[in-house]
C-alpha cells in the first residue's frame, strides 16, 4: 500500500507536518484533542505524556504515538526541545489505531528531525512521498516499550500516583503513602489493582524503571540511575532492570548513546 493510499485525503494536501518548539521546565500543555495523529518526540529533555490509557516518561530515546481524537496532556520535566510530527488521519490498516510508546532508533530520529526541518510533506513530490512511506513503516513496525503506567481514576489513588510521578526516587513506605491519601493501605492497594490493573507495588516498580530509562538516556552512571529510581543497592537495581528490559543498565545506556 502506497503512502498516498494510507493517508486519508487532507484538504490542504500536506498529510505530514513537523513542528519545533522549545518549552521551559514545568510547562504544561493542558489536556486537549485534535483530529490529526501526533508523534510526540523531544530531541532533548524529558516529557511526561498523559493519555486516558497510560502515562509515560519520555526521554529522547522514546516517542509516543497518539492517534487523532485521543485526549492527551504533556508536562515538561526540565527544558524540552520538542520536535513533533502531526499526521492526517491514516487508514486503520496502518496499525496505528492505539497509543504506543516507541523506541526511537537512529533512523527514526533523523527522519523526524528532517521532516521537522522541512515543515510540510507534499506527497506530489517523490522524495516527500518516500519519506512519508518510510515514516509510516517505521511507526507501524517500531519496537514498543513495555512500561506504560495506567493511571487510576479514584482521586485517592490518583493523588498517590501523581506524588510518585513527581518524585520517583521517593523511599516513602506504602503505609505512609496511604496515610497521606486519606485511604487505608488495603483500600489503596485495591484501588490500584482495580483501576490500573497493577498492584501498587508493581505500579511503583514500573515507574522506577521508567525513571531509570530517563536517567540512563541522559548518560548518567548506573549508580546514579539507581538512586534516581529509588534503589539504594546498585546490584538490586541492575537485577530489576535486567528483568524488565532483558539487558543490563550499562548495555542499555550504551545503546542509547
Amino acid at each position: 500500500m502506497s503512502p498516498t493510499r494510507q493517508f486519508l485525503p487532507d484538504p490542504d494536501g500536506y498529510p505530514v507536518r513537523g513542528l519545533a518548539v522549545t518549552y521551559p521546565d514545568g510547562h504544561w500543555l493542558n489536556r486537549h484533542t485534535h483530529p490529526w495523529a501526533q508523534l510526540v518526540y523531544a530531541a532533548s529533555g524529558v516529557m511526561q505524556v498523559e493519555t486516558p490509557a497510560a502515562t509515560w516518561l519520555v526521554p529522547p530515546t522514546r516517542a509516543i504515538w497518539v492517534p487523532g481524537g485521543t485526549p492527551h496532556a504533556i508536562r515538561m520535566r526540565g527544558a524540552v526541545a520538542m520536535r513533533t510530527l502531526y499526521l492526517s488521519p491514516v487508514d486503520p490498516d496502518a496499525r496505528l489505531v492505539a497509543c504506543r510508546a516507541l523506541e526511537v532508533a537512529p533512523l527514526l530520529r533523523e527522519l523526524i528531525l528532517h521532516i521537522v526541518r522541512i515543515g510540510l510533506l507534499d506527497l506530489e513530490k517523490p522524495d516527500h512521498e518516500r519519506m512519508a512511506g518510510l515514516l509510516l513503516d517505521l511507526l507501524a513496525q517500531g519496537e514498543t516499550t513495555p512500561l506504560s503506567l495506567p493511571m487510576p481514576d479514584d482521586p485517592r489513588a490518583r493523588g498517590v500516583a501523581e506524588r510518585l510521578l513527581a518524585e520517583p526516587s521517593s523511599l516513602a513506605p506504602l503505609a505512609e503513602l496511604a496515610r497521606g491519601s486519606g485511604a487505608s493501605l488495603r483500600t489503596l492497594q485495591r484501588l490500584f489493582l482495580k483501576e490500573s490493573g497493577l498492584p501498587l507495588e508493581a505500579w511503583r516498580a514500573r515507574l522506577r524503571m521508567q525513571q531509570a530509562v530517563v536517567s540512563l538516556s541522559a548518560n548518567t552512571s548506573v549508580t546514579q540511575a539507581a538512586l534516581d529510581a529509588g534503589y539504594q543497592s546498585p546490584s538490586a537495581f541492575i537485577a530489576a532492570f535486567r528483568r524488565a528490559f532483558g539487558v543490563t543498565p550499562a548495555r542499555y545506556r550504551a545503546r542509547a548513546a
